[in-house]
């Protein structure tokens, strides 16, 4: 398990990539001793949640064919049969099968979702995978300018914007990467976080979660 961090200070970078301030973080939130068991949960939670019942496999009951019995009871010699929908049968119903009805459903209270959160936040920083920008707004929707952001980031890999207001524009010109990921806080997730090669928040964004984490 990683070591706590002793440096609390980040660099609040600009849209060229330089720096524009000192930022202070909550220890509370982003230096704990990361609790991998309520990181696990929270991810496991979030993709059962995410999971459908497609899976449906036919009984007995909804297998075609007669109701006749394939040959009679006693004197042929071969074991007893009585339909041809049986699930021993080639063709036959499946026994214990998907029914498309599952419930994959799974909750994590609050104290521990939190914990989750402060846990994912903390292992980012200590990883040196989180980056303050002072903020993301683009005049235009184009992708061209999101990709030479994060050049002058230099984040490469999954990156994950968590912005503290939507921003259409910013929102369209990352929709194109399939490696860039930008959420509001509100929406902010223990799996987006934990997937994500570098986090990159506004100085906003940061703000405002330190005061619902702390």
């Amino acid at each position: 398990m990683a070591k706590k961090a002793t440096g609390l200070s980040v660099n609040v970078l600009g849209l060229d990539g330089k720096k524009v301030a000192d930022l202070s973080l909550n220890p509370e939130v982003f230096s704990i001793e990361p609790h991998t068991q309520s990181m696990f949960d929270a991810v496991l939670n979030a993709q059962s949640n995410a999971r459908q019942a497609n899976a449906k496999t036919k009984t007995r009951a909804e297998v075609s064919g007669s109701g006749i019995k394939p040959w009679k009871q006693k004197g042929t010699g071969r074991a007893r049969a009585g339909a041809k929908q049986s699930p021993i049968w080639v063709g036959g119903g499946v026994a214990f099968g998907p029914t498309g009805n599952e419930n994959y459903r799974r909750s994590q209270n609050k104290k521990q979702y939190r914990l989750a959160l402060r846990s994912a936040l903390s292992q980012k920083f200590l990883d040196k995978k989180l980056i303050v920008v002072d903020t993301v707004t683009l005049s235009a929707p184009k992708t061209k300018d999101a990709v030479a952001l994060l050049g002058a980031l230099s984040v490469s890999g999954k990156v994950m914007f968590v912005l503290d207001q939507f921003d259409e524009n910013f929102a369209l010109s990352v929709r194109n990467l399939n490696t860039v990921l930008a959420v509001s806080r509100q929406n902010m997730s223990v799996l987006d976080l934990v997937n994500a090669d570098f986090v990159v928040m506004t100085q906003a964004s940061v703000k405002a979660i330190e005061e619902v984490l702390q």
